[in-house]
Order: structure tokens, then C-alpha cells, then sequence
């Protein structure tokens, strides 16, 4: 008896299921967004292929495009947004720009001056490779990988993202510091011992999350944005802030950073430990007591309140309005709608989040009318308050984590 009491749940579990997917409105809202994407999008490649040599960040308080070298670590963001862009319509226009603006980075494989290369060439080449199967992509990925690989330290475990430190007061002067950030690069490494078969780039990937996991990440699963270790010893010597509010308070891209970076290092790993950090800084997010009600976060989650106080150099101290970063929401958008996809987890709790983030970036309130903000997608994000720049202005990164999101939902909705 007991099959025909089970086929009749398994049937409507299926259905529900089905519901879901092959929901219209659903489907429509991704393709209406795709298709406004691919029309701004065309428009910043109008201006930015008019600049040789250098890459599309922010604007400036005129509304015109700023650009960056190659060398910053943003300059993979816009090929990578153009590779998104195409995945999501099939506008082989966009993927002829695509690999054109990824393969003038190539000279990236060997750089070895910041722990950024992560983003400078897995969104850009990772992305190339993935949807071309290109061996070439591949061949310069792994290359990337070893040169990321030079900044490990068997002494402390860890990736060193900057070669110097300077504390907000003053008083710290460090030569070993590691930032939440860090755990997005990993995922090159991750898929540099994939496609080779060493798992020394792993081993590493594996001590970095490791470290991070222990040090980083506070007892309520909120994060330091700066941890600083001794470089002979390995001790931690300081946790601080470089771009949050204060050096005890939650800066919500570093946040997110730690969601995804997680959520990522489970997905290659399946270990539950990720897992559960993943989830825990997620809940963090969703959960805050200040989080607003469309879920795109202010700068910091406790800029302004007391108990934290900014350092009398930051520029945090001298800045009363408390703006909204979308690109953090988009971050912490793309990986909920991975989150969601892990068995074990509150599936629809993840995904509904998720969505309505990027439901809310995709709104009026956020995403830019066609031919304004200089062609960048996405408005109202932040870059460094605490330095006084790139505040309440696009970001090449904001755009390219909601186009993933995007691209994240669109599978979830056909099943894949």
C-alpha cells in the first residue's frame, strides 16, 4: 500500500516543481531584463571602444565613463559582463566584443603584484573558456593560477592579498594582510587543478578557505574585512577594516564576498563546514535588523550606530547619509540563487532572497534608463567610503554579478 500513498506526493512534488519552472511572468522578467541589459551594454562598448587599452569602472560626478588599466582589479569585469550578456541572449555581437576585450588581458597570466588576479582573469578568461571550450583560454588560466599561487605563505596559510597594510589610526604597519575578498579568487585555483590534475593549486585554495573560515568570520557569522599576519610566525596580529565603517563593524560587500566565496568553496569541495558558513553569512544578510526592505543593503550594516566608531582618518566618520551598495546586493543575489541549487539547504528561502534582490536591482529604483549612467547597468553603489570615493555611482562589478544572477536564475527556471 505504501507506494501508492508515496507516487501521489511524488507526483505533486514533481509539479510543484514544474510550477515553478516554467512560471511565464518568471521567465518574461529574465527576458526582459537580458534584452534591456544587451541594449546598455552596446552603449558602454560605444564609448569604451573608443579607448584603447583601458577598461570601463565608474563614472565620474559629470556622468562620464572612467577607465582603468589592466592592472586594476576591475579590469576583467566588463569582458566578463560582455560574456554574460551573450550567454543570456545569443547576441553573437556581444561575444565577438567579448573575447576581443578578453584577450587583450592576456598579459595578466604572469602578474603577480596583488591577490586580485582572481577576479582580473577567472571572470574574464574563466568565462571565455567555459562557453568556448577554447584550449587557449584554458592554457592562460592555468598560468594565471600559478602566478596567483606566488603569494601563498606555508608560514601562515593564507593568500597575501596586499604587500602592505596601514591602519586607519596610524599606529599598524603591516606586510601580511588578508582581505574577505580573497575568497573569490580561489575559485581559479579550484579550476586550474581540474583541468590539470595537480591539486597543489587546490591544497592552497583549500588552506586559504581554511584560515579564512578560523579567522575571519566572527562568532554571529558577520566578517572582518582586514586580517593582518605575522609573516615569519603566522599569527594574526590585528582584525581591522579597510573600506567598512569601523574596524568591529560587518562592511556588506565584504559580507557578501564571504556568502559567495563560501558558497563557491563548497560547490568544489561539497565539504559541510563551507556549507554551513555559507549559510550562516547568508542568514546574517538576509536576517539584519537594518537590511531594507527590497534587501539591498546599506554600505556597511552598522555604519552610523552606536558601539562603532570609525577610525578619525577614515572618511566613514564624515559622511551622515547612509547610501545603499547594489553592488553588494548583486553579489550576495548571485550567490543565494546558488545556494539554493545545494541539497541540505532552505531552498526556497535562498532562492526567494535571491530573487527579490535581484528583482529589486532590476527595478526603476536601480537600474538605469537606456543611454544614462554612462552605459553601466546598475546605479546607487559604493566603492570605498571610508577613502571618499566612488560613492553612490555604477560599478563595472555591481553589473556584472546582477548579469550573473541573471544568468543563475534563467537555469534555475529551466531546470538545468
Amino acid at each position: 500500500m505504501k507506494p501508492k500513498v508515496i507516487l501521489p506526493i511524488l507526483f505533486l512534488s514533481i509539479s510543484l516543481l514544474l510550477a515553478f519552472v516554467a512560471d511565464p511572468n518568471e521567465i518574461s522578467f529574465v527576458n526582459q531584463n537580458f534584452s534591456a541589459s544587451e541594449k546598455q551594454l552596446t552603449k558602454l562598448l560605444d564609448t569604451a571602444n573608443q579607448i584603447d587599452s583601458l577598461y570601463p569602472r565608474t563614472t565620474n560626478p559629470e556622468g562620464k565613463v572612467v577607465f582603468t588599466n589592466m592592472y586594476e582589479w576591475t579590469s576583467g569585469f566588463f569582458a566578463g559582463s560582455l560574456w554574460y550578456g551573450y550567454e543570456g541572449t545569443g547576441n553573437t555581437a556581444l561575444k565577438n566584443e567579448a573575447i576581443k576585450w578578453t584577450e587583450k588581458l592576456e598579459p595578466l597570466k604572469n602578474f603577480t603584484e596583488h591577490h586580485d588576479l582572481g577576479f582580473m582573469v577567472y571572470c574574464s578568461y574563466g568565462n571565455a573558456y567555459r562557453l568556448t571550450k577554447n584550449e587557449k583560454y584554458k592554457d592562460i588560466l592555468v598560468q594565471s593560477a600559478k602566478s596567483l599561487s606566488t603569494r601563498f605563505s606555508e608560514k601562515t596559510g593564507v593568500i597575501k592579498s596586499w604587500d602592505r597594510f596601514g591602519s586607519w589610526d596610524g599606529k599598524g604597519r603591516y606586510d601580511f594582510p588578508v582581505i574577505i575578498d580573497n575568497m573569490m579568487n580561489l575559485e581559479l585555483l579550484f579550476f586550474a587543478s581540474k583541468v590539470t590534475g595537480d591539486d597543489r593549486y587546490k591544497k592552497i585554495a583549500l588552506s586559504h578557505a581554511e584560515n579564512t573560515m578560523k579567522h575571519q568570520i566572527r562568532d554571529d557569522f558577520s566578517s572582518y574585512h582586514v586580517v593582518c599576519y605575522d609573516s615569519q610566525t603566522g599569527k594574526v596580529l590585528s582584525r581591522e577594516t579597510a573600506q567598512g565603517y569601523a574596524n568591529n563593524s560587518t562592511w556588506a560587500r565584504g559580507q557578501s564576498w564571504g556568502i559567495y566565496g563560501f558558497t563557491m568553496t563548497y560547490r568544489e569541495t561539497q565539504d559541510p563546514r563551507y556549507l554551513n558558513v555559507a549559510t550562516k553569512m547568508a542568514d546574517y544578510y538576509i536576517n539584519h535588523e537594518d537590511l531594507p526592505s527590497d534587501y539591498v543593503a546599506y554600505w556597511d550594516f552598522n555604519a552610523n550606530q552606536n558601539g562603532y566608531t570609525p577610525s578619525v582618518r577614515s572618511k566613514a566618520k564624515e559622511m551622515p547619509t547612509n547610501y545603499r551598495d547594489a553592488s553588494a546586493a548583486a553579489v550576495t543575489a548571485s550567490a543565494l540563487l546558488e545556494l539554493s541549487t545545494f541539497k541540505g539547504v532552505d531552498a526556497k528561502k535562498y532562492r526567494d532572497a535571491g530573487v527579490k534582490i535581484l528583482k529589486s536591482l532590476s527595478g526603476a529604483a536601480y537600474f538605469a534608463k537606456y543611454g544614462t549612467n554612462g552605459g553601466f547597468l546598475l546605479r546607487h553603489s559604493v566603492g570605498s567610503i571610508a577613502h571618499g570615493v566612488e560613492i553612490d555611482v555604477p560599478l563595472v562589478y555591481a553589473d556584472y554579478y546582477y548579469l550573473e544572477a541573471l544568468n543563475r536564475y534563467k537555469k534555475i527556471l529551466a531546470g538545468a
